[in-house]
């Protein structure tokens, strides 16, 4: 029989090859930040640039034209959070609701249904925007023929509730995915304070909203804290697919922004390097900040 020092370090061989992967994928990218102390221009190497220091810190701050960008782009990036974090109870209490359903052959096609479209690519999506909501569209050519406009609606390339329209293809497309976690979480409730409702006299509205809401909250408390840890990082699959010359303006987010600064023209990799470098710093403060939020609230951190 092994010894308990001996059966940790098993233990620890068991883990290493995951931490080996995640050193890989999620710390050695890091050395990238080199990038933003050069006047780097490819393809000449990293070693046979010159080191400028916080130059390009200081462009951001001390260019008028490139400030007023990334103020509009933080403006679009806090409205596509903002958003995200205001209606984050949707997945919830779709779950509470999908739980509801007592016909399994159809609660199983609901929620097939809908976790779907979370394996969909964002190109495939925008393929099918595009086929129903484009101006040569299906939903437009039915409006037409039946004489209800007289010219087709820029559904996609209007910049008019853009904001709200990128939310509700994020839903479409998360909403089932996200609220598996709920829905493992209310199987964890325990029948026998449900029954005792049931005895009691409790109608299911009741039991949903004294019991099941209430210990899903817990759950939903993480995931917002998790959420406002994230709350810089939209990620831009999304809106680069869904972006135009008439909307870019107003859907360009700052994960979007770094990157058509790195590949437009010649590319400013030091300067895109020098954004994405901030954004990091103050997601780890977040992340610090929401920790310690939740270690107040919950009496316990998630890290």
């Amino acid at each position: 029989m092994m010894s308990k020092k001996t059966r940790s370090y098993v233990e620890f061989l068991y883990i290493l090859p995951f931490l080996i992967l995640a050193a890989l994928m999620f710390y050695y990218p890091l050395y990238g930040w080199i990038y933003a102390f050069h006047d780097y221009m490819p393809p000449k190497p990293i070693s046979a640039e010159t080191f400028v220091g916080l130059k390009w810190f200081k462009y951001i701050a001390d260019n008028p034209v490139r400030l007023a960008d990334v103020g509009r782009v933080l403006v679009n990036t806090f409205a596509m959070s903002g958003l995200s974090l205001a209606f984050s109870w949707f997945p919830m209490i779709f779950a509470v609701f999908l739980n509801e359903i007592r016909c399994k052959p159809y609660k199983k096609f609901v929620q097939t249904v809908t976790t779907l479209p979370n394996f969909i690519s964002w190109v495939l999506v925008f393929s099918v925007a595009f086929n129903v909501l484009s101006s040569t569209g299906a939903v437009n050519s039915v409006l037409v023929s039946l004489g209800l406009i007289d010219k087709p609606i820029a559904f996609l390339s209007s910049k008019e509730n853009v904001w709200f329209k990128m939310w509700l293809w994020l839903t479409w497309k998360n909403a089932g995915w996200a609220a598996i976690m709920y829905l493992a979480a209310i199987s964890a409730i325990d029948e026998q304070m449900i029954e005792a409702a049931k005895v009691d006299g409790a109608t299911r509205m009741q039991i949903i909203w004294r019991i099941t809401i209430p210990c899903l909250l817990p759950t939903y408390f993480v995931i917002v804290m998790l959420n406002l840890a994230n709350f810089l990082s939209n990620g831009m699959e999304q809106y680069f697919v869904f972006m135009n010359n008439f909307n870019k303006k107003s859907i360009e987010v700052l994960d979007l922004y770094v990157y058509n600064i790195a590949t437009t023209g010649r590319g400013n990799y030091p300067l895109s390097t020098a954004i994405s470098m901030l954004k990091s710093i103050v997601s780890v403060a977040l992340l610090f900040i929401t920790n310690t939020v939740s270690r107040l609230v919950r009496g316990q951190g998630f890290v």
